[in-house]
């Protein structure tokens, strides 16, 4: 077979290229240390590491999310304790201000201390985190929450949403509570409006019905829709009746008997002659508690009588709206019960009637404190749960991290053992390749003449 010189020295010129870019191509990865320097070396391995290296961002940006959940929720912990110490302290207030010692002066010191406290109260509210964000504004991060108008009265602005950051690939942590469910929605035990009648108005120790307590909230709750039918077997109590027919009556009847009455009170009334058509829903006997008085329960709620009962006496229990109007009192915010708690210490005398009012009020406001201290307390938890979960996600993604790494230099790092072994066995192929190409370039029928 005939060679032609061009087609002998191509031949050699392309054997000393080919062998020269392998010994390029694997000097490359010698320095580099990467197996893969173009998805051309190992297309399968390519893919998976830009899967691979795709993961890797998401992770960190789920570390910079938890560590920013953790910031966040760590600075609410931190705040919530803060209000539960106030709390706590206005509750001290409430309890020292029931000391029949204490006179006009002494209980208005205390009310100026809960005009701090409220102040105090209003700041921790508003509270913000580093990057200015209000902590309990809900998804309104940039509007205070909480704003006191001209009357002295407390509105919140914010809204009733939770934010929440992404911490792995279908997971979520909540990094913040809305002030609403924190501080606005808090149960209120003075959920009934209370009303006497009395048949003798002029008596100075007349007979007076404190304000009603909601003691047993299951009960007042209660849906049920029957009314006791036989009037000779009267039970105890009758669950749900204030959201059948909105109020009832108690009439005080002969040695100290007592019946309560589906619907308002009638007045007035005439012992005599007392109305007919109305349901009794119960009755018994009062007894005189120590300091005199007299506890009535009924439905969940009860109600305490002061002063000398006289047959035909009567009071009526009413239901306060869940909703609008002047009796909203389903719900009584935070800030509202120190306010009234404040109120009542500025405002009440030493009257028979002022003392009986402070009386009423300051147990109202020791309860819905308690209220108030144990919803924020059921967030502080919940704070807790959920940093609990960020800190098994730190682990659960620094194990991912371990394995991605495992995997990635599996795939894409040299092996430099085989590697130089390579280097070695090439650059001896391609100073074979140069050298053969010299002589076989140098062979012509030109030295032969």
């Amino acid at each position: 077979m005939r060679i032609s010189t061009i087609q002998a020295f191509n031949i050699g010129v392309q054997g000393v290229q080919d062998n020269y870019s392998k010994v390029t191509r694997t000097q490359e990865q010698v320095s580099s240390g990467k197996r893969i320097l173009s998805p051309a070396d190992d297309p399968v391995a390519s893919v998976r590491l830009l899967q691979l290296g795709q993961q890797a961002n998401k992770l960190d940006q789920y570390d910079a999310n938890l560590k920013a959940a953790t910031n966040s929720l760590t600075q609410e912990e931190a705040t919530i304790n803060s209000i539960n110490n106030v709390l706590q302290r206005v509750r001290e207030i409430a309890l020292q201000a029931g000391n029949g010692a204490l006179d006009q002066d002494a209980r208005e010191a205390l009310g100026q201390e809960l005009v701090e406290r409220e102040e105090e109260l209003l700041g921790l509210f508003n509270s913000q985190n580093a990057r200015g964000e209000y902590l309990f504004g809900g998804f309104q991060s940039q509007t205070q929450p909480f704003v006191k108008g001209p009357d002295g009265g407390y509105t919140y602005v914010g809204d009733e949403g939770q934010r929440s950051i992404d911490i792995a690939g279908s997971k979520q942590v909540a990094i913040n509570d809305n002030g609403k469910k924190l501080f606005e929605d808090v149960l209120n035990v003075n959920r009934v409006v209370t009303q006497e009648y009395s048949v003798a108005p002029n008596n100075p120790n007349k007979v007076r019905i404190s304000l009603g307590v909601v003691e047993d909230k299951a009960k007042y709750d209660s849906s049920a829709t029957t009314i006791p039918p036989d009037p000779a077997n009267l039970p105890e109590s009758k669950e749900g009746i204030f959201y059948q027919s909105d109020s009832v009556s108690i009439e005080i009847g002969e040695d100290g008997e007592y019946t309560i009455f589906d619907g308002p009170s009638v007045v007035p009334l005439d012992p005599e002659n007392p109305p007919v058509g109305r349901t009794p829903l119960a009755s018994g006997t009062i007894v005189a508690n120590d300091d005199q008085s007299y506890q009535i329960r009924f439905g969940g709620v009860v109600v305490t009588l002061d002063g000398e009962l006289t047959e035909g006496d009567q009071f009526q229990i009413t239901r306060g709206a869940a909703d609008g109007g002047e009796l909203v009192q389903e719900k009584r915010s935070i800030l509202q019960t120190v306010a009234e708690l404040r109120n009542a210490l500025e405002t009440t005398d030493d009257s028979r009637e002022g003392k009986l009012d402070r009386r009423d009020q300051l147990a109202i406001a020791v309860q819905n404190l308690d209220n108030g201290m144990n919803q924020v307390l059921s967030v502080q938890t919940s704070i807790g749960a959920r940093l609990n979960v960020i800190e098994s996600t730190q682990d659960e993604n620094s194990e991912v991290k371990l394995i991605n790494q495992g995997m990635t230099a599996e795939l894409a790092e040299l092996d430099y053992a085989e590697a130089l072994s390579r280097l070695s066995f090439e650059t001896v192929v391609l100073q074979a390749a140069q050298q053969s190409f010299v002589k076989v370039s140098g062979l012509s029928l030109f030295n032969l003449l």
